[in-house]
């Protein structure tokens, strides 16, 4: 009964991100030993922000309140599963589970189709509809070099 009530109140973020005008009909939360820990709405639009995804904004806020960039231990209800954005972002954040509710599909016939991205995925860069360009430098590798070889590094 627990996840019904937390997905409950990531569906009411949702429902009241479009009935108060702040963004698109995405809502998100982080739930940690039973206590919320970050919310999300989408903000896309309202803060010119192509990021603002409801699931990005939720592990920002948790990760801040919890001062970590890891949620191990840490759930994520979304009323929507996520765009391949937000799916990048949940696996770097390590979340234990992603519970979600209306699908990809749902998303699509209300205009939110993400299909597109996953294809433009697959494709060799020179055919993507925006073209990926590499620019080979000499000193190209010298970031990641400073990085094998710092003491100080925090892996991730």
């Amino acid at each position: 009964m627990e996840r019904e009530t937390w997905m409950g109140q990531a569906v009411q973020i949702a429902f009241e991100n479009v009935r108060d005008k702040v963004g698109g009909p995405f809502g998100a939360l982080v739930v940690k030993d039973g206590q919320v820990v970050g919310r999300g709405r989408n903000e896309v639009t309202t803060s010119n922000d192509p990021t603002a995804h409801a699931e990005i904004q939720a592990i920002r806020e948790a990760c801040r309140h919890l001062e970590t960039f890891q949620l191990n231990d840490c759930d994520l209800y979304t009323s929507c599963e996520p765009c391949p954005m937000c799916l990048g972002a949940i696996y770097w954040a390590r979340p234990r589970n992603v519970y979600y509710a209306c699908t990809k599909e749902d998303a699509a016939h209300v205009g939110f189709d993400d299909q597109f991205i996953y294809e433009q995925i697959v494709l060799p860069h020179e055919e993507r509809s925006i073209p990926f360009q590499r620019i080979d430098l000499a000193n190209k590798r010298s970031p990641f070099e400073a990085w094998s070889q710092s003491l100080d590094r925090i892996e991730y």
